[in-house]
């Protein structure tokens, strides 16, 4: 590979850096300014204290989320990111295989965002920010 192409790639993960920054940077407003993002959902899910946690993983998606943008301590930001993304998976895609009407297509289709911000998540983890300018 050429240094001209490697340092095109390099550049372009800004762009996976925005679309994973700005997803859990606005779902975490969301948690806070939505009750049916944040409260119901949490309680609908099966979470103790639904409020709270709420809360909890929304403040984590907001600050990762920024820091993600502004190519910030990325490796470490996409760790609770990592965790977040999992838990919705295994909480909310997972159970959708044992529910009447829904099945493994069902879920697949619902879980697409899911899978790619996970993917998207593992890129980050291993590539950092991609750019001179990164604090890590």
């Amino acid at each position: 590979m050429s240094i001209l192409s490697r340092a095109a790639g390099f550049k372009g993960a800004i762009f996976i850096r925005i679309a994973v920054g700005l997803i859990f940077f606005t779902q975490g407003i969301l948690k806070y300014t939505d009750p049916h993002m944040g409260l119901e959902r949490f309680a609908r899910i099966g979470f103790s204290h639904p409020g709270f946690m709420a809360h909890f993983v929304g403040a984590f998606e907001i600050v990762c989320g920024l820091l993600v943008v502004i190519g910030a301590y990325v490796r470490i930001a996409a760790v609770p990111l990592l965790i977040i993304i999992c838990t919705a998976i295994v909480t909310t895609k997972i159970p959708e295989l044992t529910h009447p009407g829904q099945g493994f297509w069902f879920m697949v289709s619902d879980a697409r965002t899911d899978f790619a911000m996970l993917m998207c998540l593992l890129f980050l983890l291993v590539s950092g920010s991609s750019s001179k300018v990164s604090w890590l």
